[in-house]
């Protein structure tokens, strides 16, 4: 069993992380909190105390920590007895935290592929870049390291594979829809990290069809969805983390990822691409001081933390799976409804946030009771989903699924009882 927890960040779902680590200390153990302000790391556990999240009394501490630092971030691992580490920081951190799990032999986990700052959307698949290039490492150092473990990528993962173990003989489609039906009340605010955020959609939109990449325009191609709870919304094709590992592991041909977007963000984003704003390449101004436009756009916006006080409405994220069951075509809509409000009670932050910050906990927590401690690296496809979502729905994401016998909890327990072959995944067999 491995226990103690170091947690890689200071943001919203870090934030979202530490509570749901110390709502389940008694498996977890320690609790680390580290990023580059010791302030922040400070605030999210005075808010742990203040909203009573401990599950029993234990360790918890801030860090100061630059973690593209491979020494320091070891050594820090060492010092507070770390077994797991949650790397839920910029995405320009994954290699070097990476590296310095597989040099402890910490378990390593994070909710996002590794970008490098200079460049923006590379070829897919884009796990093929830097994460799979270290798989032997990590296989050889005997490391669990799963990859993309927030909700998409992560949960929508799961979603898949567990659709297609229990529901499907033939999978023909998967379609990715992300909508979030909340209302923030700022005239332009990104829900996470604007950096992160602007750079996913400042470039070619890739897709999975017909067993090969396609490259789209973002904005190219809109599509409406009669979603439950939010109702219809309007989505666009966009590129996403998940595409580049479910197109590699599940054998599907089509796999589409779709995010609503309004007109009003459409817009002001258009307008900030348009003129270089979006741009992760530096410009000299004409005092000569060298910036990264994009560095500053994020400077001179809200943190999306602090939206979580006034965030109102609902997300909803599934995956709806089309194919052929006993020679009939059939479809099921997995999906997740969380409420802005809800979140921001229980842990002081939006659904944005808690929908990314969840999962990854869950993981740890199969991690540390051996479930997911497999020794090797992974996506989230290739581990058995249904003690995962069995505990999501225990932590505060419950999973529904709206097929032909209609709509309700998925409850994979029960599954396994009506399929015994429902909890066999890729990595099983």
């Amino acid at each position: 069993m491995k226990r103690n927890v170091l947690i890689i960040g200071a943001g919203g779902v870090a934030h979202v992380a530490a509570h749901k680590c110390a709502q389940n200390n008694a498996l977890l153990g320690d609790i680390n909190i580290a990023s580059r302000t010791l302030g922040k790391c400070q605030a999210i556990i005075d808010s742990i105390r203040q909203k009573g999240s401990m599950q029993q009394p234990g360790h918890l501490q801030a860090h100061a920590l630059d973690a593209m630092d491979v020494d320091a971030t070891s050594r820090l691992i060492e010092a507070t007895g770390s077994r797991i580490v949650i790397n839920v920081g910029s995405p320009f951190l994954n290699m070097s935290v990476l590296s310095a799990c597989i040099r402890t032999g910490a378990a390593y986990l994070d909710t996002a592929i590794h970008e490098d700052p200079r460049k923006v959307c590379e070829p897919p698949p884009w796990y093929a870049n830097y994460e799979w290039k270290r798989r032997q490492e990590c296989k050889d150092a005997r490391v669990t390291a799963v990859l993309g473990v927030g909700f998409d990528p992560g949960v929508v993962n799961a979603y898949a594979r567990y659709a297609m173990d229990t529901r499907f003989d033939r999978v023909d489609s998967i379609d990715i829809i992300d909508i979030n039906a909340g209302s923030h009340g700022r005239y332009f605010a990104t829900n996470f990290d604007p950096e992160i955020n602007f750079r996913e959609f400042v470039s070619t939109a890739w897709s999975w069809e017909n067993g090969e990449w396609k490259a789209n325009a973002m904005f190219e191609h809109r599509k409406d969805w009669d979603m439950p709870m939010v109702g219809k919304q309007t989505t666009y094709l966009a590129g996403h983390d998940e595409l580049h590992s479910m197109s590699h592991h599940l054998g599907v041909p089509n796999i589409r990822f779709w995010m609503g977007f309004s007109e009003h963000y459409i817009n002001v984003f258009s307008v900030l691409k348009n003129l270089g704003l979006l741009s992760e390449q530096p410009v000299r101004t004409a005092r000569g001081q060298e910036v990264v436009p994009l560095e500053v756009v994020k400077a001179v916006l809200p943190d999306p933390a602090s939206l979580a006080p006034g965030y109102t409405g609902k997300t909803c994220i599934g995956d709806l799976v089309r194919g052929v069951k006993n020679g009939r075509p059939t479809e099921a809509l997995l999906y997740n409804i969380c409420d802005h409000k809800s979140c921001f009670e229980e842990v002081g932050s939006q659904a944005i946030s808690y929908t990314a910050g969840v999962p990854v906990v869950a993981a740890a927590m199969l991690i540390a009771d051996g479930s997911w401690d497999i020794g090797a690296m992974a996506n989230v496809e290739e581990l058995d989903p249904a003690p995962f979502i069995a505990l999501m729905n225990r932590m505060g994401l419950v999973t529904r699924i709206r097929d032909a016998e209609g709509d309700r909890v998925l409850d994979p327990q029960e599954d396994a009882a009506q399929v015994p072959e429902a909890r066999l995944s890729a990595a099983a067999r």
